[in-house]
């Protein structure tokens, strides 16, 4: 699993969330309506309702939305995160990482994730 989809898997919900409801009995499911699927999940209210997001700039800093996370953000992985985003060139500057922000929260939006636009661009 990437850099990218452990982000996604905080913020949404892992995949072995999803196989788990997936596998509950057929008659349970019969009975109840079919899931909807992952999308319009508001992206600030829920990475702020994180303990310890108040203490952090995760909404500017890509370190501090990793650390919120629980995932570490060490130049390694933000490298990784960068290439996983088509950016080749990640040096790890203040620049490099307003852009790597901004193309994560642009990743979350189109996975489904209400991200203002203000996190966006």
């Amino acid at each position: 699993m990437g850099i990218f989809s452990s982000i996604k898997n905080a913020i949404f919900g892992s995949d072995e969330e999803d196989k788990a409801a997936e596998a509950a009995p057929a008659a349970t499911a019969a009975a109840e309506p079919e899931r909807a699927a992952i999308s319009n999940v508001d992206v600030v209210a829920r990475v702020g309702a994180i303990p310890g997001s108040d203490k952090l700039n995760w909404q500017n800093s890509i370190v501090d939305l990793m650390k919120l996370l629980n995932i570490d953000p060490s130049y390694e992985n933000r490298k990784e995160l960068a290439a996983e985003m088509g950016n080749t060139s990640y040096s790890g500057s203040a620049e490099d990482n307003i852009l790597l922000h901004k193309q994560v929260m642009n990743a979350i939006a189109d996975a489904g994730g209400i991200v203002p636009d203000e996190l966006k661009n």
